[in-house]
């Protein structure tokens, strides 16, 4: 797989990471609304967002090796 396949795959994931954030953020305000306990959906988007730091991490390395390429 080429870097720039890499990087376009590592976008989507960031993507698909953050809207799954949005999404657990939601579940979150609807248990807190609802009077449920949130420690489990809270933990899970602690969880997402540690996992999206990586992803962009990832993609920074992959952007970094694409520029020494050209360099």
């Amino acid at each position: 797989m080429t870097r720039q396949k890499h990087l376009a795959q590592a976008d989507r994931l960031i993507a698909d990471c953050m809207n799954h954030i949005a999404l657990q953020r939601e579940i979150i305000t609807t248990e807190y609304e609802q009077d449920l306990a949130t420690d489990a959906a809270e933990s899970m988007l602690r969880a997402l967002e540690e996992s999206l730091r990586a992803l962009e991490r990832h993609r920074q390395y992959i952007v970094d090796r694409l520029l020494w390429r050209v360099e």
